[in-house]
């Protein structure tokens, strides 16, 4: 156990600095950080520290990994904004005395684009989309620790600009022996370009350190989850230009206070989200995301930008979920995953 979790640890110090970048627009690759799983989007981030044998938070969490996933198949789709969709299927198969694998195909479709010169004359169109092939692998150590790892082959077509790269995700979680509580560290995205797009220089991956835990509750049919993401960098505050921060009498310019100041950034790190089981086949479930919030909301509309919600319900040997997450006033994208066993298919026929 303690050797599994020094290793760990050891991978993400040596990435630590090689990694280390700005937010935001300064990486290449940042589809990997889209969300395809509908229970992840409801509640709220891209990661969950839940450990029931749910396939599609595994591409995310690679330590969540178990044989219990072993023949399951998911599929996931996200009606993005505009012409943006993208999706996943992921695949868990077990083998004894080695671990738990899966491999997971993830694609973003940007759509069709028009080819036009300076004076704006269009002659004909183009595609640009993205894809990346996971192949994950986690292990129990012992009955409360187990680790995790993915590989991740990344394709991008922009135009006629094409890239290929190669990450890896290195993951460990605990899990109490009630099994209601989990806790995980991640480290996302360790890698590098192997051909850029224009022959020149190396663009970063968007790495980034995150924790998260869950915990069911014991008396009440009730799920919380707490991440913290971006360990790797405090300030992920954005001031805006185009914000009016000075006093409209004084014209003195508005600041924080050090406590609003580290209230703000501290909270830009939270994810919080929750479900509510309802019987055995149906649950709701619902998150808050204060980055998202203070990003891309309207100051003068706010509305439920950073709030996302989903549900939940299974019907015969199919595992169906919904969820939908504001974004901005102008939409909020839909999340569709549906998951069976292949095992039970099999099992029916014999």
């Amino acid at each position: 156990m303690k050797k599994g979790f020094t290793i760990l640890i050891a991978i993400i110090s040596i990435f630590y600095n090689y990694s280390y970048a700005q937010i935001g627009g300064d990486e290449t690759y940042s589809f990997l950080n889209l969300t395809t799983s509908a229970r992840i989007a409801a509640m709220g981030s891209d990661f969950l520290t839940i450990k029931d044998d749910d396939l599609n938070l595994a591409p995310s969490n690679p330590s969540l990994i178990t044989p219990g996933m072993s023949g399951k198949l998911g599929v996931a789709y996200v009606d993005f904004f505009s012409d943006v969709n993208y999706g996943t299927a992921t695949y868990s198969k077990t083998f004894n005395n080695v671990g738990s694998f899966i491999a997971s195909m993830k694609y973003v479709s940007y759509g069709k684009f028009d080819y036009a010169d300076e004076t704006g004359a269009r002659s004909g169109q183009f595609y640009a989309g993205e894809s990346a092939l996971t192949i994950g692998w986690g292990r129990q150590l012992d009955s409360l620790f187990s680790i995790g790892a993915n590989l991740k082959l990344i394709y991008s077509s922009l135009e006629s600009y094409n890239s290929f790269g190669m990450g890896v995700d290195v993951a460990g979680s605990y899990n109490s022996p009630n099994r209601l509580f989990t806790a995980s560290l991640i480290a996302r995205d360790i890698g590098r370009q192997i051909t850029t797009y224009s022959g020149e220089k190396v663009e970063p991956f968007p790495f980034e350190l995150q924790a998260g835990i869950s915990n069911r509750l014991k008396h009440l049919p009730f799920r919380y989850s707490i991440l913290y993401n971006h360990i790797e960098k405090w300030d992920l505050s954005y001031d805006d230009p185009n914000n009016n921060n000075t006093d409209p009498i004084t014209g003195e310019v508005i600041s924080k206070n050090g406590f609003e100041d580290f209230a703000d950034n501290f909270m830009r790190h939270i994810v919080i989200g929750g479900e509510l089981f309802i019987g055995k086949n149906i649950s709701l479930r619902g998150g808050y995301n204060y980055q998202r919030r203070q990003e891309l909301k309207v100051v003068s509309k706010t509305a439920m930008v950073g709030f996302s919600w989903g549900l939940a319900f299974r019907i015969s040997k199919f595992y169906f979920s919904y969820a939908r997450s504001t974004y901005h006033l102008s939409g909020s994208p839909n999340y569709i995953t549906i998951t069976t066993n292949l095992s039970d298919f099999k099992r029916k026929r014999n």
